[in-house]
């Protein structure tokens, strides 16, 4: 296998009534662990580059080549994606570069402002192939810019997908960004609607998937239960962010005349790749037969 759209991974794992995982890459050794994970796992992964990371690593290009060749050599099916861009020059960057799908976040503009900008993303993504993830309903927890009691309308919901042909939608039900500890409580019910209200509401009737963002504060039962709900692209980052770091504590710790970045963060690498493949494997077993 190699390099694949997030197209294919999210809307096969819809039909099966699974979950895909979808995890940040930070820097290379995320990207290089993601893959490794999907191979321990045998089951696909889709590698995701915020607008944070990019800036990060001082735009969006050295981060993505990097990411693309990581997937194009993997073993197993990878999807790269461009996740939270606000910018939507980020994503007409991404297209160019070669990803298979984005995400436009709007999810912090009035209702009237997310429709025009999506609509205008989807407009040029789709001329390229390239699927779009919306966003409606602030996600908790993102610089504060985002209030965690908000939750997405159902019928809203719908009609912002007839209104800007996203492709899947990244929806509030409870979750919030950046959490250390997985005690968010999520609104099963809601997730059950929204389901609903999206079945047919795409591109030629097919159902858009719902994605679930701040899956880190999620426990996994929830996580499991959400799947069954109705999620499908599961979001992962900061708690697998939590793994790469206590890992480099923990050898630097046991030696600290280290010098020689390559022994703390190989061992880093491989505490990512182990528990983003039992993820993997949560996900692919949690929703069956929904």
């Amino acid at each position: 296998m190699t390099l694949v759209s997030a197209r294919d991974l999210v809307h096969d794992a819809a039909r099966r009534g699974t979950g895909v995982g979808a995890f940040n890459v930070i820097h290379l050794e995320t990207a290089e662990a993601l893959v490794a994970a999907s191979v321990q796992a045998e089951l696909p992964v889709i590698l995701q580059i915020s607008q944070n990371c990019a800036d990060y690593h001082g735009g969006l290009e050295p981060i993505a080549l990097a990411t693309l060749a990581v997937a194009r050599r993997a073993a197993t099916p990878v999807a790269v994606h461009l996740d939270h861009a606000e910018r939507p020059e980020l994503v007409d960057e991404a297209i160019a570069l070669g990803f298979g799908s984005v995400m436009f976040d709007g999810g912090a503009l009035d209702y009237a402002e997310n429709v025009a900008l999506t609509a205008q993303v989807v407009e040029r993504a789709h001329a390229a192939e390239v699927y779009v993830e919306g966003e409606l309903g602030e996600v908790g927890g993102k610089d504060g810019a985002h209030a965690p009691g908000v939750r997405t309308d159902p019928q809203e919901a719908r009609a912002f997908v007839a209104e800007t042909g996203v492709d899947a939608l990244a929806v509030a039900v409870g979750s919030s960004h950046a959490m250390t500890d997985r005690t968010a409580a999520l609104d099963l019910d809601l997730i059950g609607r929204l389901r609903e209200a999206l079945r047919g509401a795409g591109e030629d009737g097919v159902d858009v998937p719902l994605v679930l963002h701040g899956s880190s504060g999620v426990p996994d039962d929830a996580i499991a239960a959400a799947v069954r709900a109705g999620m499908t692209k599961i979001n992962v980052s900061t708690h697998l962010n939590g793994f790469f770091t206590r890992a480099i504590r923990e050898r630097l710790e046991a030696d600290p005349r280290l010098v020689d970045s390559r022994k703390y963060l190989a061992p880093a690498r491989d505490a990512v790749a182990g528990e983003a493949a039992r993820l993997l494997r949560l996900l692919a077993g949690s929703g069956a037969g929904r």
